[in-house]
């Protein structure tokens, strides 16, 4: 630097920060020799305040307006420096500016799963993030203990920090809640709540920094956790098991009894699913409900006369009518295709002449 532009630097005579930084905390004022002319102004901006510092010792802070830098608005100064009746052009000071608006979009989240203890599933591991806002709630303090002789202070350099402390204090806030897993969700603003206060003790006394605005957006849980959830939220849905497989058997009747491929053997598909669905109904064997032993079932016959499917009849309904004779055509559950008569053991005694008296 020439000694023309260091004359130019100890005359400038305007300080202000024109701050264009979304991140930025705290700046310091550049100056050649941190020389100011006596008389400068000072210019503070809304959002911003104003601090001297002198040989590493805080001095006057000035909020937002505009100042004329005298002996008499730099009481704390003159004293440090020792003007009794003033002091010349020009003279030493280092001048911070500190914003004290909130940064916003600033996110947080836990690093590794906390465990949380759920009346329902027992031990379960969860993780967490959301969002915050940070502001200079005491810049002496923000000077003081973070910082120190940086030229700028930028939100990123404590992000690490306040997001240990948010996650930390996220892990104390679940283990003494006590809430459900399952209703973590409806209490979420309240929980954000009392995790803003948690991590705000616990960084305003000591860094004079705040968190007005902090939520929990999301609590997750494991892949297999989420799997169990589902199939838990599914069963409550279907309620009674046994009904539900009626229903799915029933709907599944027609489609098996149409289907081309099956011919007349389809039909019996549909009998014999409705025989299934009227077992467990009866039963009661998947409600767990103690019942009387059912009656022994009944095996029914299709025959076939005249191309078509007549039935279903008992044994004793086609020998009493006369329809069942060696060459009829006979169909049951369980049987591949239709045979006949003659060749179906289990109707053979139905196809012997009464004995003689």
């Amino acid at each position: 630097m020439g000694l023309l532009d260091k004359l130019r630097a100890e005359l400038v005579d305007i300080v202000e920060w024109v701050d264009d930084g979304r991140h930025t905390l705290v700046w310091r004022f550049p100056r050649y020799h941190n020389q100011i002319k006596n008389g400068a102004q000072l210019i503070v901006r809304p959002g911003q305040l104003a601090i001297f510092v002198r040989e590493g010792k805080l001095a006057d802070v000035f909020g937002p307006g505009q100042y004329r830098l005298e002996t008499r608005n730099l009481p704390v100064l003159s004293t440090l420096a020792g003007w009794a009746k003033g002091f010349d052009s020009p003279f030493k000071a280092e001048v911070y500016f500190v914003s004290t608006r909130p940064i916003t979009d600033l996110k947080w989240g836990t690093p590794s799963p906390v465990l949380l203890r759920d009346p329902d599933f027992g031990p379960v591991r969860v993780r967490a993030f959301g969002t915050y806002t940070l502001r200079a709630l005491d810049p002496r303090r923000l000077l003081e203990q973070l910082v120190g002789t940086d030229s700028s202070f930028e939100s990123d350099e404590i992000g690490e920090l306040l997001r240990a402390i948010i996650a930390t204090a996220f892990a104390d806030l679940v283990a003494k809640s006590e809430i459900a897993l399952l209703d973590l969700s409806k209490n979420y603003q309240s929980l954000s709540d009392q995790l803003r206060e948690l991590a705000l003790t616990r960084i305003d006394d000591e860094y004079g920094l705040e968190i007005p605005q902090l939520y929990i957006v999301n609590v997750s849980v494991p892949a297999e956790v989420e799997q169990a959830l589902d199939a838990r939220t599914s069963m409550n849905v279907i309620g009674d098991l046994a009904a539900y497989q009626a229903y799915q058997l029933g709907q599944a009747m027609p489609v098996a009894a149409a289907n081309p491929a099956g011919g007349l053997a389809g039909a019996g598909v549909g009998v014999g699913m409705g025989m299934a669905i009227a077992t467990p109904m009866l039963g009661g064997a998947m409600r767990g409900t103690p019942q009387a032993p059912p009656p022994l079932p009944t095996v029914v016959w299709w025959i076939a006369e005249g191309g078509q499917t007549q039935g279903p009849f008992t044994p004793e309904q086609l020998a009493g009518t006369g329809r069942l004779r060696p060459d009829t055509m006979v169909w049951t559950a369980g049987m591949p295709d239709w045979q006949p008569a003659a060749g179906v053991a289990a109707l053979a005694a139905w196809l012997r002449p009464p004995p003689q008296r």
